[in-house]
């Protein structure tokens, strides 16, 4: 699909936030599933997006620190409209999850892990035939040539030999690299911003109050013996300077909130093990914490606070750097650079469905033919992603009450 085939939306803010609701709602299986469901949602069913401008976007999250999944979100909701639809974007795709995390923590009745674990296998059989999905179009469009595709390939063989962070911004800046240097054919003119007309002064603004805060936070903190000061410090360093998002901010927020004894060790992990039972991005983490923090900045308050401080660097960033990468694969030269990057990114998303993706989640012959089936309902269009998702949670719980019932037999 080319831009010049665009639907050209004009949406209220309310409408963008509705829509990032639904995702919010139904977005199961972490970061590398949600962007095949904002590919679904953007690029195949409402065509307000190309394929080589999501890839665009999502090369530049995926190489800056923070949240990839959310900073998707919110490069997509500032092209539709702007700073406030960057803002709905966010607060619909994370609102749920972070509502009944926030509940969670400040003691509310939560239904019993354990219990829910058949939904939960279901909703992730469901999100590998969505990752899949995603991976083959994306692939069909950023790798249509055989340069292209070895490209990925090595890319991806790369990320599974050695997984790490290092690993990726080396597979994506080798991927610029490799694009100046062996794909220097026509890459197509790109239509449509990204930046939704930010200018560069907005821009620059957003980056310096990054590091400002980034650099002034943890000195005001040591002045001032506020508890607010010190959580709003250390979620904002935890979600500034993680990448490669979703589970490894883990470590990061266990280093803020158990080292210094404001959460203890096993009320964290419980709270990790209810993130991944509810749909939406990861650091929504930040709001259970927020609730249990003993330092006398909890409850309903220490989540908001602890949300806001966990997204806010990423909001900034995707303030700050859009605008720039706009103009950048606007220029004939650079995208070639741009060619291998979404190559790369290609063959990293790769990686990622087959671990931890498949490699946590397929356990047997019966795993293959449901992720199976989802894949090619998806390719046929049959049902919607979300009716798709809600199919797989069904059947997962129908498994779970056949199973129960033939063990008490």
């Amino acid at each position: 699909m080319t831009d010049q085939n665009l639907a050209k939306p004009d949406l209220r803010l309310w409408q963008i936030f509705l829509i990032f609701l639904r995702l919010g709602l139904t977005s199961f299986g972490g970061p590398v599933a949600h962007i095949g469901y904002f590919r679904e949602e953007f690029v195949l069913r409402r065509r307000w997006l190309s394929d080589a401008t999501y890839g665009d976007l999502v090369a530049l999250c995926q190489f800056a620190p923070g949240p990839a999944s959310s900073q998707v979100g919110m490069g997509i909701g500032m092209s539709l409209g702007g700073l406030a639809g960057a803002f709905v974007a966010w607060l619909g795709f994370t609102m749920p999850s972070a509502i009944v995390l926030a509940a969670l923590g400040l003691g509310l009745s939560a239904a019993d892990l354990a219990a829910t674990g058949p939904v939960i296998w279901g909703l992730k059989l469901v999100a590998v035939g969505v990752v899949a999905h995603a991976l083959v179009g994306m692939a069909r469009s950023l790798c249509p040539d055989v340069p292209r595709a070895i490209l990925a390939l090595i890319a991806a063989a790369l990320m599974i030999a050695i997984n790490s962070v290092g690993m990726q911004a080396i597979v994506i800046i080798g991927g610029a690299f490799a694009g100046f240097v062996f794909l220097r054919g026509d890459h197509g003119k790109v239509e449509g911003s990204l930046g939704a007309g930010l200018s560069p002064k907005g821009a620059i603004c957003a980056l310096g109050l990054f590091v400002l805060l980034l650099i002034g936070l943890p000195l005001l903190a040591n002045i001032v013996p506020s508890p607010w000061l010190a959580v709003f410090d250390g979620f904002y360093r935890s979600g500034a300077l993680v990448f490669g998002g979703g589970h490894v901010v883990l470590p990061l927020l266990q280093e803020a909130v158990v080292a210094p004894g404001w959460v203890d060790l096993d009320v964290f992990l419980a709270g990790y093990g209810a993130t991944q039972a509810v749909p939406g991005p990861i650091f929504t983490f930040a709001a259970y914490l927020g609730a249990v923090l003993q330092n006398g900045a909890g409850g309903i308050w220490g989540a908001s606070v602890a949300l806001i401080a966990i997204f806010l660097p990423a909001f900034l960033l995707v303030i700050g750097l859009l605008p720039f990468w706009d103009r950048v694969r606007h220029i004939p030269k650079m995208r070639a650079g741009l060619a291998g990057i979404n190559a790369a990114v290609v063959g990293l998303l790769a990686s990622v469905l087959y671990d931890p993706i498949w490699t946590g989640t397929i356990h047997d012959v019966k795993d293959v033919v449901i992720v199976a089936l989802a894949f090619v309902v998806l390719q046929w269009r049959v049902m919607p992603v979300w009716a798709l998702v809600l199919a797989g949670g069904a059947g997962g719980a129908v498994m779970g009450v056949l199973g129960l019932a033939e063990a008490i037999t």
